[in-house]
């Protein structure tokens, strides 16, 4: 199955668990301090909200969550034979769960977040958090998921398009 997600930037977390809870009728199906997700089968959407928008609210980004290494791996291959600069992460954490994902940009330069959801985790990214208790200091609320903006573009694997991919950035949900 190929779930559409979407990642929305809120700033009250309470109020909106609340509006989405009864837009989809449905509870969320994991709540955190600073996130909610549905995982809801009618539309087949993974929908997430998060208060880490680093002072921005509204769409973080969009992606296609799949449940098996094989069409994780033909989403990849579609985007490198569209030739769409293609930033691969790996193995990554974010969101609350271990996953495996690459992205690409839309035009506009949207993230879009292509990923297969390996297992759950009790912090939002692995090591901003573990970095975080190391130094007995908060976490940084980074701006979620999405690659961050480069000063120059990154020409990641793939054939670039002429749309800059963003590096540094941690990977998401």
């Amino acid at each position: 199955m190929k779930r559409f997600h979407v990642h929305v930037h809120v700033t009250d977390l309470a109020a909106n668990i609340a509006f989405y809870a009864k837009l989809f009728g449905a509870e969320p199906a994991r709540v955190e301090a600073d996130y909610a997700k549905w995982m809801l089968d009618d539309p087949a959407v993974n929908f997430a909200i998060s208060t880490r928008g680093g002072g921005h609210t509204g769409l973080d980004h969009l992606g296609i969550q799949v449940d098996n290494a094989a069409d994780l791996q033909a989403l990849k291959q579609r985007a490198e034979g569209a030739d769409l600069a293609l930033l691969d992460e790996g193995a990554t954490t974010c969101c609350y769960a271990r996953s495996d994902k690459h992205w690409v940009l839309d035009p506009q330069g949207l993230p879009w977040e292509h990923f297969q959801t390996l297992d759950t985790i009790p912090v939002f990214r692995e090591a901003a958090d573990t970095a975080a208790a190391a130094s007995h200091t908060p976490a940084q609320a980074p701006a979620c998921c999405a690659p961050s903006a480069p000063s120059a573009p990154v020409v990641p694997a793939g054939k670039p398009v002429g749309i800059p991919i963003k590096s540094g950035g941690s990977g998401c949900c």
